[in-house]
C-alpha cells in the first residue's frame, strides 16, 4: 500500500476516533424488542435500531459463481450462530459482484435454524456511532449479532 493511501486511512481513522470520543458521553438508547425483527438498520441520529420488515434478500441457491465464497461465509456464519469460534469477514471486490447479496443470503439461510441471529446494517457515515450501537446490543445475552457495513471504502479518491 503506498504512503498516500496509508496516510488517508490514518486520517480517516483519527476522525472516527474523535467522533467516537465525542459520543462517549451520550446516553444509551433502550434496547428494542428482539422478537420484532431479525433484520435491523442502525439509526445513529436517534441511537436506535429500526426493524426491517420487508426485504429483497436473494436466496443463497440463486447466487451463481460465488460457491467457494458462499461455502466459507456460510460455515463461518453457522459457527458464529452456534456460539463457536468464528471470524470477522471482510468481503471486497468491485461493485455489483454480490458481496452484499451473499452476506444477506448467508444470514437468511442461517437464521432459519438460529432464530436468535440478527443482522444489523450500519451505514458508513454512521460508523462514528458504533460504540452506541455496541452498548445497545451488549446486554442482549440470548441474541447473536452480525454487524454489516455496506460500501465501506478507503479509496484515495473517495471524499467521504
Amino acid at each position: 500500500m503506498n504512503e498516500t493511501i496509508m496516510n488517508d486511512i490514518l486520517e480517516r481513522l483519527d476522525r472516527m476516533a474523535e467522533a467516537l470520543e465525542k459520543q462517549a458521553g451520550q446516553a444509551a438508547a433502550a434496547a428494542p424488542h428482539w422478537d420484532d425483527a431479525s433484520l435491523w438498520v442502525w439509526q445513529a441520529a436517534s441511537n436506535s435500531l429500526k426493524p426491517v420488515t420487508e426485504t429483497d434478500i436473494v436466496p443463497l441457491k440463486l447466487l451463481v459463481g460465488l460457491d467457494q465464497q458462499a461455502d466459507i461465509l456460510m460455515q463461518n456464519t453457522q459457527q458464529f450462530a452456534e456460539g463457536y469460534a468464528a471470524n470477522n469477514a471482510l468481503l471486497w471486490g468491485a461493485r455489483g459482484t454480490g458481496k452484499s447479496a451473499l452476506t444477506k443470503a448467508a444470514f437468511q439461510e442461517t437464521h432459519k435454524k438460529h432464530k436468535n441471529l440478527n443482522l444489523i446494517e450500519i451505514y458508513r457515515e454512521d460508523l462514528a456511532s458504533l460504540t452506541a450501537l455496541l452498548d445497545l446490543v451488549r446486554d442482549a445475552k440470548d441474541q447473536r449479532f452480525i454487524l454489516f457495513c455496506d460500501d465501506l471504502s478507503f479509496d484515495e479518491n473517495d471524499s467521504s
